[in-house]
């Protein structure tokens, strides 16, 4: 089968607004300049689109226009090194999945525990947050919670008292395992992330779980969370104000 004809059939399998490079192609094709070749040509007659430099996608389109591809395929390879998980959206990019507000951010923001410095990928800004826990894909929900906790008053056209009731409301389904998971890794987060975590784990009146997060904190410490007590009995026990 020619270069050409390969590269073609092996798109049309492949998903709508799935993201490949000529490296997809390389282990089964061994001519690299006609890769590269094959698919430019078909991002100029519109069969493919060109999401960045050496990097495409199938596009789906609709009677208004091509959708772009999710925020975790424009990323993938950042998230993933040789099959092993190294990074997972947060911030920005699962604010919305949250629940927790409805703007839509051309921001991507990714967890690693090695960060880079911020760069532009076609009409997206990417950027990353420091993790200091060991990232599994088990724990990448409990992760995105926590991290949306930390930044919470960065989350876009959400009140504090508004994402309160949110996060409890995550929260309440979640099991005595998830809720002490969740327990141990917020003790890797700053101490406001910890106290706010431990706030809202008391109003479901999970008092026991919360302990070792009391216990981390310094008790004169004063966290700045305005709208916080309106929903949070025990806000002023742990030092929300």
């Amino acid at each position: 089968m020619k270069t050409t004809d390969y590269i073609a059939f092996t798109i049309d399998r492949l998903p709508k607004g799935f993201v490949f490079t000529y490296d997809d192609f390389i282990t089964e094709v061994k001519q690299k300049e006609a890769v590269i070749k094959a698919l430019n040509r078909m991002a100029q007659s519109g069969k493919i689109a060109k999401l960045s430099k050496g990097k495409y996608y199938k596009p789906e389109r609709t009677i208004f226009g091509d959708l772009q591809p999710e925020q975790k395929q424009v990323v993938k390879d950042l998230l993933e090194e040789d099959g092993k998980v190294t990074g997972y959206l947060t911030g920005f990019s699962i604010f919305s999945k949250l629940g927790l507000t409805t703007q839509i951010s051309n921001t991507i923001q990714i967890g690693k525990n090695q960060t880079r410095p911020s760069f532009k990928r076609e009409r997206y800004s990417i950027s990353f947050i420091k993790q200091k826990n060991i990232i599994t894909k088990d724990n990448i929900p409990l992760l995105q919670v926590l991290d949306s906790i930390r930044y919470i008053k960065k989350i876009p056209d959400a009140r504090v008292e508004s994402s309160c009731k949110r996060f409890l409301a995550i929260l309440k389904k979640y099991t005595e395992k998830d809720i002490n998971t969740l327990v141990r890794l917020a003790l890797k987060y700053p101490p406001a992330t910890r106290a706010l975590l431990g706030a809202l784990l008391d109003e479901l009146q999970k008092n026991k779980a919360a302990e070792p997060l009391f216990m981390s904190l310094n008790p004169i410490t004063k966290y700045k969370l305005a709208g916080a007590e309106k929903v949070l009995f025990s806000a002023e026990k742990w030092n929300i104000i």
